[in-house]
Order: C-alpha cells, then sequence, then structure tokens
C-alpha cells in the first residue's frame, strides 16, 4: 500500500504548486515524475502511481496551474509553455534536489509527454516515457466526423470561449477539468501548423527538443483518432540526441478493451498494459545491491 503525503512546490515564478508524493514501505529505487494530460486531474494517476510503488518507486503526481480546483482556469493565466517552462520544471527540479543520486525518470501522457521534451529541467532525468504524444495538427485526424469535432473545439467554440469567458470549459463540454484560456489560444494556433508547434519559430521546439539525451519509450494507440502512428512519429524524430524505442498498442494486447486517447492510465488496464511501462522503467533503475 502506497504512504501518499502531500507537498508544496515553489516555481521560479513563485507559483506554488500541489503535488502528492506517493512512497513505496521499503528502499527507494528511483523517482517516477507523472506528468497528466491536457484538463486531466492527478487523481487519474493516482493507481498508476501506486502500482510504481509496488515496484519500489517513489511517484510523484500534480496538478498543471489553473486546473483544479474549480474556477482556477479562470483565475489562472498559462499556457502550455507556462506548464512546461514553469511547472514540469519546479516539479523535475524539486525530485532530482530530493533525492539525489537516485534515477529520476518520467511518465507523461499526451501533453506530459511533450513537457519532458520542451522542459529544458528533463535534462536532469535518466529516461522518460511519452504515452499518446502526438503532433496535434489536424491533418492527422483521419476520420472526417473526428476531425470536424476537434476543428469546431479548438478553432472555434474553444477561442471564443477563452476570449468570453476567460478560460476553456471543458468541465461543463465533459471532457476533463476546465483550464486557462492561453492554453487553448495556443493550441488553436498550432493545429493549423503543418509539423505542428514545430512551425512555431517563437518556440524554438526543435532546439528543446535536441538538448536532451536520454532512453525514450514511445507510446502510441491504435485506437486513439487524435494520434496515429506518423502523428507520434513526428515527435519522436525531433528527439535526436534520445534513443527512442517506439512500441504501438491496441486493444488486443489489453484483454480486446478499448484504450483510445486518455484510457491507457484507466485501472482495467493495470494487468495488461500498465506492466509494459512499469517493467521498462525498471530496466533503467535497477534494484542496488
Amino acid at each position: 500500500m502506497a504512504r501518499t503525503t502531500p507537498h508544496p512546490i515553489h516555481c521560479a515564478d513563485g507559483f506554488e504548486l500541489q503535488a502528492t508524493l506517493h512512497m513505496p514501505e521499503g528502499p527507494v529505487r528511483g523517482v517516477v515524475l507523472v506528468h497528466p494530460a491536457t484538463a486531466m486531474p492527478e487523481q487519474m494517476y493516482f493507481a498508476f502511481a501506486s502500482r510504481l510503488t509496488d515496484e519500489g518507486f517513489a511517484a510523484v503526481t500534480y496538478n498543471y496551474r489553473g486546473v483544479q480546483p474549480a474556477g482556477a482556469a479562470r483565475r489562472t493565466h498559462a499556457g502550455f509553455l507556462t506548464w512546461a517552462d514553469q511547472d514540469v520544471d519546479a516539479v523535475t527540479r524539486w525530485a532530482a534536489d530530493r533525492y539525489p543520486g537516485l534515477p529520476v525518470m518520467a511518465v507523461g501522457h499526451s501533453f506530459g509527454g511533450h513537457a519532458i521534451a520542451l522542459s529544458e529541467s528533463s535534462q536532469r532525468l535518466t529516461a522518460a516515457v511519452m504515452v499518446a504524444s502526438q503532433a496535434g495538427s489536424l491533418r492527422f485526424i483521419r476520420h472526417w466526423r473526428e476531425r470536424l469535432l476537434v476543428t469546431l473545439y479548438l478553432k472555434l467554440i474553444g477561442p471564443l470561449c477563452a476570449r468570453f469567458l476567460g478560460y476553456m470549459p471543458y468541465a461543463r463540454l465533459g471532457l476533463g477539468e476546465d483550464v486557462p484560456a492561453q492554453t487553448i489560444l495556443e493550441w488553436s494556433r498550432w493545429t493549423s501548423l503543418p509539423r505542428f508547434y514545430f512551425d512555431d519559430p517563437q518556440l524554438d521546439a526543435v532546439g528543446r527538443f535536441g538538448r536532451l539525451r536520454m532512453p525514450v519509450l514511445a507510446i502510441g494507440l491504435d485506437d486513439d483518432p487524435w494520434a496515429p502512428p506518423e502523428a507520434i512519429d513526428l515527435v519522436c524524430e525531433h528527439l535526436t540526441g534520445c534513443t527512442v524505442e517506439r512500441r504501438q498498442l491496441s486493444p488486443k494486447d489489453s484483454a480486446g478493451q478499448g484504450i483510445a486517447h486518455l484510457g491507457f492510465f484507466r485501472e482495467h488496464h493495470a494487468a495488461t498494459l500498465w506492466p509494459r511501462v512499469v517493467d521498462w522503467l525498471s530496466r533503467h533503475a535497477p534494484i542496488r545491491a
């Protein structure tokens, strides 16, 4: 049974994140940071974090600023780059400083995988896993109905909500937690670029990705309508300094249960999909004699 304790983590700009540290019963072999997907609350990753503690890892879960509690999105000025440059940076440095000498690794879900590659502090990681982290250009969405729906959200509803409400009401739409306005405006702009944010000269994503030096496991999901293999491959090809292992998983790998973009960390995949990540992390943090 994992022991969980809350921990405040201070970002460089003064913002205070509230993180949860999940501790194993015995010695700690390494630390795994869990970077969430857009609009997904940290509680969604608690069961996975508990599974990591079974293997001797300490795990850190948290929310990006503006995601929880209710009303935070409206009060918070933050975008994806804020999350990567401030929140992910602070969590990574906090863990590395708290556990000197131990491997510090990260698992990123959707944008969480992007955040690993974008954040300067990820140079302190030993290894990383990206799950469903794709180039989010609309051109990659194959089914025309899904592309139309995503276009409606990202090009019309999202920007209108951002400008008139001051946030994106994902909770009201049943799509997760509310997020700050700036995130949806950045996302809306990048989806129109052929190579997603790699075509944004203000971001220099190519340079950010290129500074990493570590093994990376990049997982795609065959029933993910937003992230076909070529969209994930585009992200991976910019990890030029990393040794990238690519895997595609399907519902057949989880007894026929659907996965889709947001489902990998649901507990009903604990016995089928999670061991593929946990075992990979364990190989990069061997138990010390």
